[in-house]
């Protein structure tokens, strides 16, 4: 059984529990290799996988729909568009992509975001649609409550006796969090969260289940240690620190990804990742 969980984040809707694994399962080996950690069997590591529940049906043509600026929905997915642009200009030296492009049913501030984005290096090679379509899956996530449900009965159906370590990454260390929160009965586990949006404020952290209070979230009960790792550049972890909403054990660790700042194998392949992941082996490899 597995003795580690991964939890995915957006835009895998085209993809399968195995075709992640084959992707994932080298870098956790290299960075757990990195931390001296103990040697995971192909057996031992699963693949939380939901991406099945955002594949597109029913539409004309093949992938995702035909989306532009005009096609976002005013409030979350705007916001996260407008914020991850932000952050991403920010972490490039606040170079001015210039005025947007005009275009039918198209709002200025959203296209000059859209703009900014397929720019930088941050969404490098990342088709407008695609950035459309994967803050739409953010916004389904925590306004579709059935969909919600889903999606963290994918990761209470992975866990099991056996599970030690889940790693979560992106809109995966939410669904972690939440489905944590709402299971104090299962047994002492360890949570690596990389590229994590969960302190985001107002986009996030507010819409969070338990909700939060006077600033402060619920510490997941069958969390034992917690370590969140984000990359200064990562335009989806904007808030890099967790330890001020969710509490002080957390502990906060930012490294240095690249270019590619929230994809998942650079974060994988950290030795403090490794580290932190071998950390909760290492509890029940020594009983």
């Amino acid at each position: 059984m597995s003795r580690v969980v991964l939890v995915h984040g957006i835009a895998q809707q085209f993809k399968g529990a195995q075709t992640l694994l084959a992707h994932w399962y080298p870098a956790l080996c290299d960075g757990i290799g990195l931390a001296d950690g103990p040697q995971l069997g192909a057996t031992e590591v699963d693949m939380a996988f939901y991406g099945d529940l955002f594949r597109p049906a029913g539409h004309r043509g093949l992938g995702i729909p035909e989306l532009d600026a005009g096609d976002v929905e005013a409030g979350l997915e705007r916001e996260l568009l407008l914020q991850w642009s932000e952050e991403a200009v920010r972490a490039e030296g606040g170079i001015d992509y210039g005025p947007a492009t005009p275009r039918m049913r198209t709002a200025d501030t959203v296209q000059r975001a859209l703009n900014a984005l397929s720019r930088s290096a941050f969404f490098a090679g990342v088709s407008e649609r695609l950035m459309i379509y994967s803050a739409r899956q953010v916004r389904r996530y925590f306004t579709e409550p059935e969909l919600r449900a889903r999606i963290q009965d994918r990761l209470s159906c992975a866990v099991t006796a056996s599970t030690e370590v889940i790693v979560a990454h992106s809109l995966g260390s939410v669904v972690a969090y939440e489905t944590l929160c709402a299971h104090p009965e299962w047994p002492d586990l360890t949570l690596v969260t990389i590229g994590s949006p969960l302190g985001v404020p107002r986009l996030v952290f507010d819409r969070l289940l338990p909700q939060p209070s006077a600033g402060s979230a619920r510490w997941p009960a069958p969390v034992s240690r917690w370590t969140n790792i984000a990359d200064r550049g990562d335009a989806v972890a904007l808030a890099k620190e967790l330890g001020p909403r969710f509490g002080s054990r957390i502990k906060d660790v930012v490294v240095h990804n690249g270019a590619k700042a929230h994809d998942v194998s650079p974060y994988l392949t950290a030795d403090v990742t490794g580290q932190a992941i071998t950390a909760g082996l290492k509890r029940s490899s020594s009983e």
